[in-house]
């Protein structure tokens, strides 16, 4: 067991994101049991879970004539535009049923507002409006975090360049992640946590 100040982050280990789902990732179901294994060594594990209204603007459907992976200006920035996932209520917004959930002290559900997306489990997309999560862990006396789940080059790279501003040490687990991969963002994502001091480890 970790010190009670190390906390295990699981992100958006859910069915849209494993093969058959609607944003699969490729072997996204495969980090499973390297994550259950996990959450045993951590005294404070929070699972964060994508968690969209059907009519969420970083959906393609929902802007006429665009393509799913195609980029667009939102007023916080660019937006790549996804298939539509992770509807709230839907199955494919439910964690896999592999995933050990009980053990969980806190869910965060992110991308709840229609007119922002959230790959961050601390911030939305605007970089300001927070979820919660950096009060959460650090009245709970938690320094270090250990991220793992899904993607590797979005909500995971996000969350822990995030969680690195805020302060906490940071280290990824990439043999318990899975990317996209889109247009080279795995190495972009790479480069950018490295350049926020996060560790990345196999």
């Amino acid at each position: 067991m970790r010190p009670e100040t190390h906390a295990l982050i699981v992100i958006d280990v859910q069915n849209d994101f494993c093969p058959g789902g609607a944003l699969a990732v490729a072997e996204g179901d495969a980090i499973i049991p390297r994550v259950n294994a996990l959450i045993d060594d951590f005294a404070v594990r929070v699972l964060t879970q994508d968690w969209h209204p059907a009519n969420h603007s970083s959906f393609a459907a929902n802007h006429p004539g665009a393509q799913p992976f195609s980029l667009t200006e939102m007023p916080y920035g660019p937006q790549v535009l996804w298939p539509a996932h992770c509807v709230q209520g839907s199955q494919g917004a439910a964690f896999h049923k592999d995933l050990r959930t009980d053990p969980a002290d806190l869910v965060i559900r992110k991308g709840f507002r229609a007119a922002i997306d959230s790959y961050s489990a601390f911030f939305e997309n605007d970089h300001k409006t927070p979820t919660g999560l950096e009060g959460y862990l650090k009245t709970r006396g938690v320094t270090n975090l250990t991220f793992v789940g899904l993607a590797t080059d979005f909500c995971v790279a996000y969350s822990a360049i995030d969680a690195a501003g805020l302060g906490f040490k940071v280290t990824v687990l990439e043999r318990a992640c899975r990317a996209i991969d889109l247009n080279g963002s795995l190495a972009d994502a790479r480069d950018k946590m490295r350049a926020a001091g996060v560790r990345l480890e196999a």
